[in-house]
């Protein structure tokens, strides 16, 4: 299957990872490829190493970007975790795979929709692919089996307090 989680609202890696921490439970396993993260940036790159066998969380990311900036290390980060993705699904049998915030790596045209899509019509059938990121770009969307889209009604952000450790980050 491929599931999208999307929107503006809070959740959407979240999400993801539940799936993964439900799959773990059944002795599955997930790649998870975080586009547009840095290392050390969120609490789930400190997972215990009891549950690394089963989750495998790598991020590929820099400083936020906002349009009109130099994407230039951004593309080169984007490429260096589509082939480390590559070569990681041809080691081992995982059974999911999350691409969290590739919508947002799209979006600012740091990875290629066309690559994304080729992929995807040629992923392995027992691979489910997760997506994860707002704004999810159509032709994403027309693939998908599922699609959640968080919407936001309220977020302590538009009370200018500050992301929360554990909760946002």
């Amino acid at each position: 299957m491929i599931i999208i989680f999307t929107g503006d609202g809070k959740g959407k890696t979240s999400a993801g990872l539940g799936v993964a921490l439900r799959a773990a439970g059944h002795d599955m396993s997930t790649l998870v490829i975080q586009f547009m993260k840095k290392q050390g940036s969120s609490g789930e790159h400190g997972i215990p190493s009891s549950m690394s066998h089963f989750i495998e969380i790598h991020p590929f990311g820099g400083d936020f970007i906002y349009a009109g900036d130099d994407i230039t290390g951004h593309i080169k980060m984007a490429e260096e975790a589509w082939a480390f993705m590559e070569k990681r699904l041809g080691e081992k049998n995982f059974h999911i795979l999350i691409l969290d915030e590739l919508t947002v790596a799209l979006r600012f045209g740091i990875l290629s929709l066309k690559k994304v899509l080729d992929f995807l019509k040629t992923k392995p059938e027992r691979l489910n692919v997760i997506i994860t990121g707002r704004d999810a770009q159509k032709e994403l969307m027309d693939m998908a089996h599922i699609i959640t889209e968080m919407k936001k009604i309220r977020h302590i952000y538009d009370d200018g307090l500050p992301p929360v450790k554990g909760i946002d980050f």
